[in-house]
């Protein structure tokens, strides 16, 4: 008697929105550390400091990465729900630790003897970071991102898929003060919190309103294309 043939289980395929998003977010937390080494105005944002007693606002440039985790992230849960998402978020490790190990061992290599003095300096300058700087990056990354995605999902989960503006504003200015607190008071220490912080969360929530609900609704236009 002939045995029944046995036929490999198929294996799922990755819907391309989560494909392509998921190599955004990792391009997205590789660039977030080095775009942060430069503090840019706001422009006409940069004014609501003075009213509420605080310096002009400003924000290390890295918030724009970081604001674009926020949004995949949400895009991802929205998609393909928070178990993905946080997936996605632990996944981010990955490219976050490879990344800071890589830039500590092209620190150590010795110059190039032809490499103008001045361009290392800079080099040396804009990448090296405190033990510090790193373990509040680490940190704060962590925390923030898995806060935004909780609280994304907690509210849809009350709200339906009503309401997305309002789920993803809240999310993300939420995750965007703990990720300031993190952040500063690791990397720079208790005395560092004040101004500094509070300057650094009050621009946070402003561009989390204003630029993350635009951008996830036609993130999530973008999947649900993809996905067709």
């Amino acid at each position: 008697m002939e045995a029944p043939a046995h036929h490999p289980t198929p294996r799922r395929a990755i819907p391309p929105s989560l494909f392509a998003f998921s190599i955004f977010y990792g391009g997205m937390v590789c660039i977030a550390g080095v775009l942060g080494n430069k503090q840019v105005s706001l422009g006409p944002i940069s004014t609501l400091g003075p009213l509420v007693g605080l310096p002009p606002l400003a924000v290390e440039a890295g918030i724009f990465a970081f604001l674009l985790l926020v949004v995949t992230s949400s895009a991802i849960a929205e998609l393909h729900g928070q178990k993905v998402a946080g997936r996605l978020v632990l996944m981010g490790f990955v490219p976050l630790l490879v990344s800071m190990v890589l830039t500590l061992v092209v620190l150590v290599l010795p110059a190039a003897p032809e490499m103008d003095a001045g361009h290392l300096a800079a080099f040396n300058q804009m990448m090296g970071a405190t033990p510090w700087i790193w373990a509040g990056g680490i940190a704060a990354y962590g925390v923030s991102q898995t806060l935004n995605v909780t609280i994304f999902s907690w509210l849809k989960g009350r709200e339906g898929g009503r309401l997305l503006w309002f789920r993803a504003a809240t999310a993300s200015a939420l995750s965007q003060i703990v990720d300031s607190v993190l952040f500063i008071s690791i990397a720079f220490g208790l005395s560092a919190v004040g101004w500094l912080m509070a300057g650094q969360m009050l621009a946070k929530v402003v561009l989390s309103i204003a630029l993350v609900p635009p951008l996830i609704y036609l993130m999530v236009a973008i999947g649900r294309r993809l996905d067709a």
